[in-house]
């Protein structure tokens, strides 16, 4: 399975993605990393991997079907067959969409659907709940609205600070998005 992994910052998704396939945890090739921010730390990290990156800027596009298309004619080029999101900080359009429909993922910091869009963890913090978690689910036209995959629960405690609650989330997401990738795409092979 060659995929291309989309990430808009740091990345620490994209190379617990990319760290498993190099263990054989996931049965995956991670072909290519796409990002929205040139100056971003994936661009690093994917480059540290050898693995291929294609970094745009969408204001040097004339809006989001252009960029989209741009992308879609790299995947293409690359043999691209599944999509990973991983902390891409856009909503997907209908370029996209159009042609990996029910082969898109996303990593959500939140156990969906409350708290959907930017900033998860930090609403879940501000609201009090006692617990959050993290969410896969298939990617749709809306925020965070695909179906969902996999949800795992983070417990809150008394003296979580915003910073312990993102490490914690971060921790099950590094572990249960690799996990769930190799569910899907072994189910997928016996379909």
């Amino acid at each position: 399975m060659r995929i291309a992994v989309f990430a808009s910052g740091s990345g620490s998704n994209a190379e617990a993605i990319i760290q498993a396939t190099k263990k054989g945890t996931l049965d995956a090739e991670v072909a290519l990393v796409v990002t929205d921010k040139p100056g971003a730390k994936v661009v690093e990290r994917a480059q540290s991997y050898g693995i291929d990156v294609f970094a745009f800027s969408p204001k040097d596009y004339n809006g989001k079907a252009a960029f989209e298309q741009d992308i879609v004619s790299k995947l293409k080029k690359y043999d691209i067959s599944f999509l990973v999101l991983a902390g891409y900080m856009r909503l997907v359009g209908e370029t996209l969409l159009e042609g990996y429909e029910g082969r898109m993922v996303n990593i959500h910091p939140s156990l969906l659907p409350s708290f959907p869009g930017l900033d998860a963890i930090g609403q879940a913090f501000e609201a009090k709940v006692k617990i959050t978690g993290v969410t896969i689910h298939y990617v749709d036209s809306g925020m965070d609205s695909g179906p969902i995959i996999a949800q795992e629960s983070v417990r809150i405690e008394e003296n979580d600070t915003i910073e312990t609650l993102r490490q914690k989330v971060q921790a099950i997401e590094h572990t249960l998005y690799p996990e769930t990738l190799q569910q899907l795409f072994t189910s997928k092979e016996h379909n």
